[in-house]
């Protein structure tokens, strides 16, 4: 696990009181040269997709960290994203939801199709979104002929609409494959989880092939991070403390993890080959999490697993059957309901299975300093 330079850590102290992001040196590979970004995801990085899509509202809890305009976000964290603070550091508005039919902002610099509990695979019966990975891509074909269509019909939509240089030149992202892992081990056992991550990563190199079909040249991949540190599997899979690591994580997710990352990594590096005139960047999202969890407190943290807005007190304050800003039953018939903490700074966990905003940022600078990427140019010299 790397440790932080002492230049890291005055940048991140800036970043934390100033609410905004250090800037970029031009070697490193995202930057406001990019026209536009069109992301594909989940929870990490929905922007407000699932509730425009299904129609609800999160409670007030969500967001309250962070004022957005339009204020209602439907983001899972009390603020911002890793995905927003990237945009702050290459001057990008906040990506809008693809299916956001009410909003002030444009299209213009990208769109968001990431919608939280989407998954790689295609979405089943109990999937909690129908937008897996394939209908993310779907709906970006959709998009961009339809903005080509009325663009050919008037200039004037290019004030709010990407241009056709915008969707060759723009970077698209991704953050997904931790609720393929994830949901996969309520049914499943360890061996069978692990025997499933070749079809996934079949699954997402689909996706890839797809969008290079429709001009896409700049692909940026986040790794997935430890499944086996976040409140709501510790609940439910680290009941048996053998199954729990000297940190107080679940030790075969973290392993699922690490071995679907491992198999990412290795289809990264063939990609270049495949689509040579394509520039390609891997992000180790699991060490920077990692980091984050194990030596909290060397950042500012008190709790690294314990949840921010819950119900129970510790070690966890997560009660499965009792989301975030909502008030339920306990097993005892007890009314409980779950409130935020009074210092969301100091928790990695907002909600038992997102992270705050501060560790959002946290993640989104050590994205920025370059130590946790490697770039498909290396596999090309």
């Amino acid at each position: 696990m790397e440790t932080l330079s002492s230049s890291i850590l005055t940048l991140l102290s800036v970043a934390i009181f100033f609410h905004t992001m250090p800037p970029l040196t031009s070697s490193f590979p995202i930057s406001p040269d990019f026209p536009a970004v069109f992301n594909f995801g989940d929870s990490n990085s929905d922007t407000g997709e699932l509730s425009s899509g299904l129609g609800f509202r999160l409670q007030p809890s969500y967001g309250q960290s962070y004022f957005f305009k339009p204020p209602s976000s439907g983001r899972f964290c009390n603020g911002r994203l890793i995905v927003d603070f990237l945009m702050e550091a290459i001057d990008r508005p906040y990506l809008r939801p693809y299916l956001d039919s009410v909003s002030t902002q444009s299209y213009r610099r990208g769109c968001n199709f990431a919608a939280a509990g989407s998954t790689i695979q295609k979405a089943n019966a109990d999937s909690i979104s129908p937008f897996g990975l394939g209908v993310q891509v779907s709906q970006f074909i959709t998009f961009k002929s339809k903005v080509l269509q009325l663009l050919q019909q008037d200039e004037d939509l290019e004030k709010y609409l990407p241009s056709e240089y915008y969707f060759k030149n723009g970077l698209y992202m991704f953050d997904i494959g931790q609720n393929d892992l994830a949901g996969a081990f309520y049914k499943k056992t360890f061996d069978q989880v692990v025997g499933l991550i070749p079809t996934i990563i079949d699954i997402f190199q689909d996706g890839i092939k797809r969008l290079y079909a429709e001009g896409a040249r700049n692909f940026w991949i986040h790794n997935t991070g430890p499944l086996g540190c976040i409140a709501q599997v510790v609940s439910i899979f680290g009941r048996d403390k053998s199954k729990l690591d000297e940190f107080g994580c679940v030790s075969d997710h973290n392993q699922a993890a690490k071995l679907f990352n491992s198999q990412l990594h290795s289809l990264f590096r063939k990609l270049p080959q495949q689509y040579p005139d394509s520039h390609f960047t891997y992000i180790d999202i699991f060490s920077i999490k990692s980091d984050l969890i194990l030596n909290h407190s060397n950042y500012g943290f008190d709790h690294s697993i314990m949840v921010c807005c819950g119900t129970g007190g510790p070690p966890l304050n997560y009660n499965n059957q009792v989301n975030c800003g909502s008030t339920g039953k306990s097993s005892d018939g007890a009314i409980i309901t779950a409130r935020a903490c009074s210092y969301s700074s100091k928790y990695v966990n907002w909600d038992g299975i997102h992270y705050t905003e501060a560790a959002n940022r946290f993640v989104a600078l050590h994205i920025l300093s370059g130590r946790y990427s490697e770039t498909a140019l290396s596999w090309n010299l």
